[in-house]
């Protein structure tokens, strides 16, 4: 297993050095300073790595231009043994309100690590301007249920946390319907983008009316659109990146790249034996940001920010044999 970022003796150290309260103001801090355009009013160490959208580059260019205020969407994900935060939020560039996803990884209270995305183009192609922001600004919140504390005694691991976590992308991956998908709560719900991307309760009764769907996004549940198979036009979930395995709320959050490949993968059988046609006509690959609520060994939230990208892009901080791997790293 790669570890990122927690050796022991670093772990300490960011442990004492810098606390939730603390990791969180360093977010704060980075979104002043990219409104005022004034990377200098950092604390960076000496060989600080920035990317934007995969890209490497230098701190001060790209969205540190042209954001123009900060959203009102907000929620912190901390990891003190990591020294990482990452934060999911709105902003305003030029005006126009757009989704956020800010990584921070804090050495010796210095920003050693910043990795962003920014989704300035909806899903739809029929709204290119709905980014999800105002979606999330209507939520007005993260779920209540990602700050629940869980209760020491039914705390886990960091290898169990993002274990399970990891289930739903190798569920999902060339999904056939055919899986263990317990790893699903009943009442499991996912938001992409600001957006319900689920319906309610979890169900797949035999029989019933989500059986004769052709669409995973017309079933209920995350169970159900598993059990579904429907979602197999989704070929590779790669770079798999835990950055935050915050056992205490038993928060899971990680960077990965789902992979479309088009083609002759768009047909498939489902499990009650129908073939169907879905997907992308052309290779294209999504950039995201996933974190999962998990109690008990069950995943109950789901939350994602996603734009599309290059089909095959890298992130920008991992090797390319990393980068094209579905194995999980953490």
């Amino acid at each position: 297993m790669v570890v990122l970022g927690v050796h022991p003796s670093s772990a300490r150290a960011a442990n004492e050095s810098c606390d939730r309260a603390c990791l969180n103001g360093f977010v704060d801090q980075y979104l002043d300073a990219v409104v005022a355009h004034d990377p200098s009013r950092l604390p960076l160490a000496p060989k600080v790595k920035f990317t934007e959208d995969g890209q490497q580059l230098e701190l001060g260019d790209g969205f540190w231009r042209t954001a123009s205020d900060r959203g009102t969407y907000k929620f912190y994900m901390d990891d003190p043994v990591a020294g990482q935060v990452v934060f999911f939020g709105t902003m305003r560039e030029a005006g126009t309100p757009v989704s956020l996803v800010l990584r921070l990884k804090i050495e010796k209270r210095k920003i050693a690590e910043i990795e962003t995305i920014v989704v300035r183009e909806g899903m739809n192609p029929s709204r290119p301007t709905d980014t999800g922001a105002e979606s999330f600004e209507k939520l007005g919140g993260p779920d209540p249920l990602f700050l629940e504390t869980i209760p020491p005694a039914e705390r886990v691991s960091r290898d169990e946390l993002a274990r399970t976590a990891n289930k739903y992308f190798s569920g999902m991956q060339q999904n056939d319907g055919k899986g263990d998908y317990s790893f699903f709560a009943d009442d499991c719900s996912r938001i992409e983008n600001g957006m319900q991307a689920t319906r309610g309760t979890d169900t797949m009764a035999s029989g019933s009316s989500q059986r004769n769907s052709s669409s995973y996004g017309a079933l209920a549940g995350c169970k159900a659109q598993f059990q579904s198979g429907l979602l197999h036009f989704v070929t590779r979930i790669r770079d798999r990146r835990f950055v935050v395995l915050d056992t205490e709320h038993g928060v899971a959050l990680a960077f990965i790249f789902f992979d479309h490949a088009a083609g002759n993968t768009r047909t498939f059988q489902t499990p009650d034996g129908k073939t169907v046609t879905a997907g992308p006509t052309t290779p294209w690959t999504w950039e995201m940001a996933e974190a999962f609520k998990v109690e008990k060994g069950q995943i109950r939230r789901i939350q994602a920010i996603f734009h599309r990208c290059p089909y095959g892009m890298n992130s920008g901080w991992s090797t390319w044999a990393d980068a094209m791997s579905d194995k999980a790293r953490w």
